[in-house]
């Protein structure tokens, strides 16, 4: 077959794929959450095989681990934050009001000091505040209607254990039958960039589900432990958005900040509470990620979030799982090609100067 049938071949498959993707998509959410978990859980059952039991045994276990665990998310923390989610949601609209009037109060505290400075933050805020006031209740119900839609899925998780099941007992089998699809002729660069993109995201999904574990854990135990409202749920927020780069310590600074305004009254447990993300953050860049996840994975934060908006936009929920495996495979491509495109013709050689040869020479 010649290159040019090649292309057009796995043009064609190419575009096959995504109008499947795209047509499917409503329904795939199980599916690829559990292909997700069984990536996630196969080097475990590896290791488990190693020391003797069975693959379907060491499946069974691990399967079995995962279900229990997630039961007891769901039965234990879910619940709260989901009441704490909703009671957030309704506060937003008070808190607006009281960091208003409370911003009132500090405006003339300090006009007499700097009354021309005030008078540009009074149009400012009078211009931008209705505004801000829509965006963030907006937002808030967003959220909330957001989090009625992932329960709703709720009836649809019981496929993911059983998809994940499957696939983790069958997935080096499945490995094999791909190798031995793969076209002969270029089989060795098609395996060589396989591993690169396994590395990659070995190294970022594991590393930062972790990180965002690690995180939601602390952020969720130190807003309750400060005594803020909704602190359940804001650190778990948090924490599950810290996989987007920046996203998830931000949004929950800024809400737990505005929540800490409005029910506190003691300034020191407001910075406490800054404090707690900043702390976060501080853990998070220099310990987490870079023993987690590392610096090796190829994955840019612009990337990362353009990545999960864009497959968010396209495909919803079943797009944010499946953007981060795709930018990985096309930063693997995109290097592929620019490695064969420095040692081709195209790419050329730089003639040294005339100059430099005669000096070599000398």
């Amino acid at each position: 077959m010649s290159p040019e049938r090649q292309f057009r071949f796995w043009t064609v498959g190419l575009v096959v794929f995504i109008a499947l993707l795209w047509l499917l998509s409503e329904i795939l959410l199980p599916f690829v959450a559990g292909m997700a978990i069984a990536y996630f859980f196969d080097p475990v059952c590896d290791r488990l095989e190693r020391l003797g039991l069975s693959r379907v045994m060491a499946t069974v276990g691990v399967t079995g681990l995962f279900v229990v665990v997630l039961l007891l998310v769901l039965g234990l923390l879910i619940p709260a934050a989901i009441s704490q989610a909703v009671d957030v949601s309704r506060a937003v609209p008070a808190v607006i009001d009281l960091l208003r009037e409370r911003l009132a109060d500090l405006l003339t505290t300090v006009q007499a000091e700097q009354p021309e400075v005030l008078d540009r933050v009074r149009e400012f805020v009078s211009s931008r505040l209705g505004d801000a006031v829509t965006w963030l209740t907006t937002l808030a119900g967003n959220l909330l209607t957001g989090g009625l839609a992932v329960l709703s899925l709720l009836s649809l998780l019981f496929i993911t254990p059983v998809v994940t099941f499957f696939l983790l007992r069958d997935w080096d089998t499945m490995i094999a039958k791909i190798d031995g699809w793969l076209p002969r002729q270029h089989a060795p660069t098609i395996r060589r960039l396989a591993r690169e993109t396994d590395d990659i995201l070995a190294g970022y999904v594991r590393g930062m589900a972790t990180v965002c574990l690690v995180l939601g854990t602390f952020y969720a135990i130190g807003l309750s432990l400060i005594g803020l409202n909704g602190g359940l749920f804001v650190g778990l927020l948090a924490g599950a958005l810290s996989f987007i780069p920046y996203l998830g310590a931000m949004g929950g600074l800024l809400l737990s900040v505005g929540l800490a305004f409005a029910q506190f009254d003691n300034y020191w447990l407001v910075a406490g509470t800054a404090a707690i993300f900043m702390v976060g953050q501080a853990v998070e860049g220099n310990f987490l990620t870079p023993k987690l996840v590392g610096e090796k994975v190829g994955l840019h934060p612009v990337i990362v979030i353009f990545a999960l908006l864009a497959g968010g936009a396209l495909f919803g929920f079943t797009g944010v799982l499946i953007a981060l495996p795709v930018a990985a495979v096309a930063g693997v491509l995109v290097r592929f090609v620019l490695e064969q495109y420095l040692h081709s013709p195209l790419y050329g050689r730089v003639q040294p100067a005339e100059d430099d040869v005669e000096d070599r020479q000398a």
